[in-house]
């Protein structure tokens, strides 16, 4: 997952079991060494709470605790929702139960650094987990914002599936500071940046599914950056063994005018293991 911080002039590439940077960023040995099957047709009900969650869902704890620190305003804009809550029991979930090798190793582990238990306790309490009986359910990253912004910060959120959007709408319902749009999250930001606030977290995590995800994003976030140059972008993305995966690595690390904080967690220490082996 790579981050740009307009406040953090220093780009790590970090690997699991290292331990270093302002955000005590901590790559777990529970995590490693587990093969998936290869990506199904996109939905995320059933991948929640699976590894590349668990990285994405603690860095975006790490940057919203960071924003925090500021007693002003922001945004938090989320191009790719997803679905906001979901079913650990769901037949979805059961199918490859991803999140055995994911968040149910972190919810198992010991003594944590103080980051991921944070993030740990958050999914406990979203997740309404019971002594003994683990989650019912894994919070998106809608559930996680809402959770942390606070009440003079603003959320908008992009979800273009049919059923997940419905579902996030469901999610939001009352929730005054939250706003839905069910379209597409990249052209979202041509109208959303810069905020009024002038301060603003961007979530960019499509599924990279579709092959003109990779180029989408190397295209959104200069776009972006000219709109808003003072903004935090988080994009999280998949680590495969394909070429046009390889190939968006590269390309988004020679992007002119980016601070990048590049954090990554291989699940599988072969970088040509089938399927998604980190993130």
């Amino acid at each position: 997952m790579a981050i740009d911080l307009c406040e953090n002039s220093v780009a790590y590439q970090l690997h699991p079991n290292v331990n270093r940077g302002p955000f005590g960023i901590h790559s777990p040995p529970f995590l490693k060494k587990q093969r998936f099957a290869a990506m199904l047709s996109y939905r995320h009900s059933f991948h929640a709470g699976n590894h590349g969650d668990v990285l994405k869902h603690w860095a975006l704890v790490t940057m919203l605790d960071y924003l925090n620190r500021k007693d002003k305003p922001y945004w938090y804009i989320d191009t790719h929702a997803g679905a906001g809550q979901y079913d650990m029991d769901s037949a979805h979930s059961r199918k490859i139960q991803e999140h055995r090798y994911g968040i149910d190793k972190v919810m198992a582990a010991g003594d944590l650094p103080e980051s991921l238990q944070r993030y740990r306790n958050l999914v406990t309490r979203l997740g309404r987990a019971e002594q003994g009986t683990g989650l019912k359910s894994y919070p998106g990253s809608p559930a996680i914002a809402l959770a942390l912004t606070r009440s003079m910060d603003k959320l908008r959120f992009y979800e273009m599936h049919s059923s997940d959007s419905r579902k996030l709408q469901k999610y939001l319902q009352g929730q005054e500071r939250a706003k839905l749009e069910v379209a597409d999250g990249f052209a979202g930001l041509k109208a959303l940046l810069p905020p009024p606030t002038k301060r603003a977290l961007v979530m960019i995590d499509p599924s990279y599914e579709v092959k003109a995800d990779y180029t989408t994003v190397l295209r959104a976030l200069p776009d972006a950056v000219r709109r808003f140059e003072v903004g935090v972008y988080g994009v999280w993305y998949p680590l495969l063994s394909l070429l046009d995966n390889v190939n968006f690595q590269e390309r988004l690390h020679k992007l002119d005018g980016f601070k990048w904080m590049d954090i990554r967690l291989w699940a599988d220490s072969r970088p040509n293991a089938p399927g998604m082996f980190g993130s």
